[in-house]
């Protein structure tokens, strides 16, 4: 599935008002976004205790040139695109909320290829 931003009647219905309230829960969301990718392989690099740098790689499908932008807008997720789609969700995340309340409250810099584009982009 492609990044979309969700229905409002459909992000009402699963809205949690995310919110990170220090590091160690924006480092679960990354690893979780990276699993849900599809990575096998992940490195998290951690300085001052994720105050000053929290960095996540991996080697999972990556995001298309149009779908990066909107990762970081509330209720954008390729999880599910009507409240029926809640009944099959087997990932970590799919309410599109995790990326825009980390980048509500830091500063982001997202660096995706998808396996398919011969270039990256970063946001």
């Amino acid at each position: 599935m492609t990044i979309q931003l969700l229905a409002p009647d459909v992000a009402a219905k699963i809205a949690a008002g995310e919110v990170v309230e220090r590091p160690a829960n924006v480092a679960k969301e990354l690893l979780e976004n990276s699993l849900d990718a599809g990575a096998t392989e992940i490195r998290v690099e951690i300085r001052e205790g994720g105050q000053r740098l929290l960095r996540v790689i991996d080697n999972g499908h990556g995001m298309t040139s149009d779908e990066a932008p909107l990762a970081l807008l509330r209720h954008a997720t390729s999880k599910l695109h009507t409240a029926d789609d809640l009944n099959h969700i087997v990932t970590f995340g799919f309410r599109g909320e995790a990326l825009y309340s980390i980048a509500a409250v830091s500063q982001v810099l997202l660096t995706t290829r998808h396996a398919q584009e011969p270039f990256g982009l970063q946001l």
